[in-house]
């Protein structure tokens, strides 16, 4: 159990620094930390629903709050702040039957947030701690591991042990399961991948309603014994990187577009501390790669999972290292290759959809039986990406299969597409490409990209250099900031949107500028017979 395993963690580590919380600049020991969870373990027992929620930045507060709704016999269910937060909180109250919210009135407040009835604000709870309430927790934390454990809710491994919403970058979120052992399995796995040690610090700058930060800037630094630097916005990259260089960090976690995101605001030395960079959940450019490499001295290992395999289920690591691939299955994960359409397993070399079995495959969605089956069977998770294994063993990602548009009967990969145009655009230039809905050739290929200053015509005579003429974009539009998801991911439905609208505007304003031309052009005189040479 996991809140179990971290009063282990908690009563060998007590005076090691546990959490640096740069939200509020204060440190916790790991012995402050366990005697808070237990206090607010009580403030939390008092509620009768079995799912809380739990709505806060990364900070101590809301790792607190998550080890308190184990401890008492709560399950957490995260929700994603970081856009739509009321939209989200009204899915999970419907999909779990929320009656209390735990956040933040100064989150609320940054974000323009109005409050809804189910919210009830941490610093609130923590206004009604008594001294009798410390003494008690004091006393329980004093106690030798095997009577303090009494005093909190014991459980079994195979329970749920939070409630994480799919990204919803290509459809409606899910709500999936994530049981203790889904996550012991990837504590007792990734720590010797990446050789990470109790004597590490890690950055802790994504946010638990991620599973990237839940499971390895989380879980995985408490139970080894190790340190977090927390930040509350993943997005201030300055911040980050002059703090990963203040507090000396040595691991450090994200989205390739985090990573970029620090390439770009890291000035000479701060990362002169950092031994280990881990990046997953979208494709890791080359050039972010070489140039950690080149200008920091930092190997980022790429690795592949997904929120229902909590997360990773391959990665590159210091044992196994081939630059582009996602890796090598982590001990414990079967992955095969099966075919779209039949599911026979596929021969090396040969793309199919990537099915994982192990562990580490989450206990099923929430209250959706036909969903769940649809994405597990016989055991395998079918992650709905498109990969191949090498002869080597290593697996490569080839994009999502929802990512594959059909355009003149032939099916397109719009990830190629995109890693093509990323080549060719400048390097402060983003770009996200989507298929559209046509009525003749059932998809057309366009692109969005950041800047309007660039050399079209040049691109896509480029381009017909190496991609076929229906995978080349019809149209570039411009989007001046790509919508990101919480987690760092590009937000591809709203991509999509934005195209079609844009598509739209582009088409009126065509039709419009017909009009003009025609009205301005001498009207033709129908021939008649009074007057043939009309």
């Amino acid at each position: 159990m996991l809140h179990l395993s971290f009063m282990i963690s908690a009563q060998k580590n007590r005076k090691k620094t546990a959490i640096t919380d740069l939200a509020t600049d204060k440190s916790y020991t790991y012995d402050k930390l366990l005697i808070a969870s237990l206090i607010l373990k009580n403030k939390l027992s008092k509620y009768r629903s079995q799912y809380l929620g739990v709505m806060l930045p990364t900070t101590a507060g809301c790792h607190l709050t998550v080890i308190a709704c184990l401890m008492s016999n709560k399950i957490p269910v995260m929700i994603n702040y970081s856009m739509g937060a009321i939209d989200n909180c009204q899915q999970a109250i419907d999909k779990c039957g929320l009656t209390v919210i735990i956040t933040s009135s100064k989150m609320l407040s940054k974000l323009k947030l109005k409050p809804i009835p189910e919210m009830i604000y941490i610093e609130d709870i923590l206004k009604t701690v008594s001294i009798a309430n410390k003494l008690q927790a004091v006393l329980i934390s004093r106690l030798p591991n095997f009577l303090m454990r009494q005093f909190v809710h014991q459980g079994d491994r195979e329970d749920v042990s939070v409630i994480l919403f799919t990204s919803g970058s290509e459809q409606n979120p899910k709500a999936v399961q994530l049981t203790h052992r889904n996550i012991e399995h990837q504590i007792a796995t990734l720590p010797d991948m990446a050789g990470a040690t109790s004597e590490d610090i890690f950055a802790g700058a994504l946010p638990l309603f991620h599973v990237f930060g839940l499971t390895i800037t989380f879980w995985i630094p408490y139970l080894i014994g190790a340190s977090i630097v927390t930040f509350a916005n993943p997005l201030d990259y300055r911040f980050i990187c002059e703090n990963i260089r203040r507090y000396k960090v040595n691991f450090i976690v994200g989205t390739p577009t985090f990573f970029n995101g620090y390439l770009r605001r890291a000035k000479p030395g701060d990362f002169d501390s950092v031994r280990i960079g881990i990046t997953g959940g979208d494709k890791l450019p080359e050039k972010i790669r070489l140039d950690f490499k080149n200008n920091h001295n930092v190997t980022v290992y790429e690795g592949y999972g997904a929120t229902e395999t909590s997360p990773v289920s391959s990665g590159n690591s210091r044992y196994n290292m081939r630059p582009g691939s996602i890796g090598k299955p982590v001990k414990g994960a079967q992955i095969k290759i099966v075919d779209t359409k039949t599911d026979r397993e596929l021969p090396t070399g040969e793309i199919g959809k990537i099915l994982v079995k192990g562990e580490m495959v989450m206990k099923g969605y929430l209250d959706d039986m036909e969903e769940t089956c649809l994405h597990i069977r016989n055991g395998w998770y079918d992650t709905g990406d498109m990969g191949c294994f090498d002869e080597d063993g290593f697996l490569w990602h080839k994009g999502r299969l929802k990512r594959f548009v059909k355009v003149g009967g032939e099916m397109v990969s719009l990830v190629r597409v995109e890693e093509s145009l990323l080549r060719l655009l400048p390097e402060d230039v983003q770009c996200c490409v989507v298929g559209l809905p046509d009525p003749v050739k059932g998809s057309e290929i366009v692109a969005a990209v950041s800047s309007e200053e660039i050399n079209k015509l040049k691109i896509g005579i480029q381009l017909k250099l190496e991609l076929p003429a229906i995978a080349i974009p019809r149209h570039f539009y411009h989007i001046p900031e790509m919508p990101i998801m919480g987690s760092g991911k590009i937000n591809f439905r709203e991509v999509k949107n934005i195209c079609l609208q844009l598509r739209e505007e582009w088409k009126a304003n065509k039709t419009d500028l017909r009009q003009t031309i025609n009205a301005l052009l001498p009207k033709k005189h129908p021939q008649s017979e009074d007057n043939p040479d009309l």
